[in-house]
């Protein structure tokens, strides 16, 4: 086989690895979703303790991430100081809590496929934000864009058969500190040159959400689990919830790593729509067309929205390469003018 079989053999290996990981992306982020709703839902497993079932994945993503990171090592861990952990991590780890205990918490008052036309109102809180804190400049275009995102999504709420305020408000507000969360890691890692992987993220964060939920699970939850009697643990149930928790991050890690940003997109809205096709004809929950209608604005929007962010870093890296040459020329030139000054020098001596 000549040299362009080959090539063409190699590019289809790395299509088909690509879409594997897509793929196990996809089934492990809609088995958590779902096997979460499943857990909560007063109508099926029957156990409404988000913030227990939070500290559980926690707990078991924080155990794994040490032995990854310290006995197995996986990853290398990220060098910070202890100043740097309490001021840039640890707020960041009380965000992360929040959003993970009011998302669970919305799944015992709302249905997974409004869950997720709620949650296509995330680039418009990161964006918001992002201005807010000055990590984004204000752009009318962009503005107009995520006002037409909100108004898909408002319109899927009006046409919502299973409307609950309080569940909206749970949902919301798990979004708002989800952003707030991505914006602050842009300031104060991203920009003091500290990134985390996955796995690393579990292992810095994971402990930190850990010792918040404790505090409004001692309130909330602990004096209800303690009163029911009947309630054993379900090790089989909890056990394979966590290792799918677990397994996702994994999964992030493999998909970042080995694909691109506009396929860690299109992944995203495959598994939208395949969630909310799931709930319908599974699940039964009631999807009307004004849902879907409105869903579809707020799902166009939100693709648009991702196509310019693209477009944006695409620009920006062709900016890079081509200042590139300009420095390299830029030297070039200097070391030509001190050559020319010292032989002149040295003819004049």
């Amino acid at each position: 086989m000549g040299k362009g079989g080959a090539l063409s053999e190699g590019i289809l290996k790395k299509i088909i690895l690509s879409y594997t990981y897509v793929a196990i992306w996809i089934f492990l982020s809609f088995t958590v979703i779902v096997y979460n709703k499943y857990i909560l839902d007063r109508k099926m497993y029957n156990w409404p303790y988000p913030i227990s079932l939070t500290m559980i994945h926690m707990g078991f993503c924080s155990s794994l991430a040490y032995i990854l990171v310290n006995v197995i090592k996986l990853v290398e861990p990220v060098q910070m100081t202890r100043d740097v952990y309490l001021k840039s991590v640890v707020p960041i780890g009380l965000l992360y809590s929040l959003s993970l205990w009011l998302s669970n918490s919305a799944y015992i008052y709302l249905s997974v496929s409004f869950i997720q036309m709620l949650k296509a109102l995330m680039p418009v809180a990161v964006y918001s934000i992002g201005v807010l804190f000055k990590k984004e400049s204000f752009k009318t275009q962009t503005m107009s864009n995520m006002l037409s995102i909100s108004f898909g999504v408002a319109i899927a709420a009006y046409g919502e058969a299973q409307f609950n305020t309080f569940g909206v408000a749970l949902q919301l507000g798990a979004v708002c500190f989800e952003a707030t969360r991505l914006v602050l890691i842009q300031i104060l890692l991203t920009s003091k040159g500290i990134t985390f992987n996955p796995i690393t993220s579990l292992y810095y964060v994971a402990p930190c959400c850990l010792a918040f939920l404790s505090v409004p699970w001692m309130l909330v939850e602990f004096p209800n689990l303690r009163d029911t009697s009947s309630f054993h643990f379900d090790y089989f149930i909890f056990g394979t919830n966590s290792i799918c928790a677990f397994a996702l991050n994994l999964a992030v890690f493999l998909l970042v790593g080995k694909t691109s940003a506009l396929t860690m997109n299109v992944a995203g809205f495959v598994k939208d729509w395949l969630l909310i096709a799931f709930s319908w004809s599974v699940i039964k929950d009631t999807v009307t067309p004004i849902n879907l209608f409105g869903y579809v604005i707020a799902f166009l929007g939100v693709g648009y929205y991702n196509h310019a962010k693209l477009q944006a870093l695409k620009a920006k890296e062709a900016e890079k390469k081509a200042a590139q040459p300009d420095d390299e020329s830029g030297k070039l030139l200097e070391e030509r003018n001190a050559e020319k000054s010292s032989r002149k020098a040295e003819s004049d001596n």
